[in-house]
């Protein structure tokens, strides 16, 4: 993340529980999958362009109060479930930072617009050939 960007411990909530997948006994006895939820609205130094892209590409992973919410099980370990989901949370943001390209616009070349009118002209040609011709006595 950016400099003077920072995620509060306020803004996080975080729940744990079962885990799906391979672990053995393991898995009915500890609760290492994590459920992380971020409001968004408390993340500190994020510049408003970039908070709106963040809530742009994260607005398919909210909850009904607005959280983001990151789950992770990756690992059996309940403590490198809590990294992973927030480092998952700081490429996020990171990604919010960075901002696009403005597209350019450009022209097609001569030769591609030659090239397409040709194309469409053989292809007028072809479908010209198919069609039915009145009878000639």
């Amino acid at each position: 993340m950016a400099p003077g960007v920072v995620v509060p411990a306020a803004a996080l909530t975080l729940r744990t529980a079962r885990s799906s997948g391979p672990g053995g006994q393991n898995v009915n006895k500890v609760a290492s999958k994590v459920d992380l939820r971020v409001d968004l609205g408390r993340i500190e130094g994020l510049p408003d362009a970039a908070r709106q892209r963040l809530e742009r590409s994260t607005r398919r992973r909210r909850d009904a109060f607005g959280r983001l919410v990151v789950v992770s099980q990756r690992t059996r370990d309940q403590f490198r479930n809590v990294e992973d989901a927030r480092d998952r949370v700081r490429a996020l943001v990171a990604a919010s930072l960075v901002a696009p390209r403005p597209r350019r616009a450009t022209r097609p070349t001569a030769s591609a617009t030659r090239a397409r009118l040709e194309a469409k002209r053989l292809e007028g040609a072809r479908k010209k050939a198919r069609r039915s011709r009145p009878e000639e006595d």
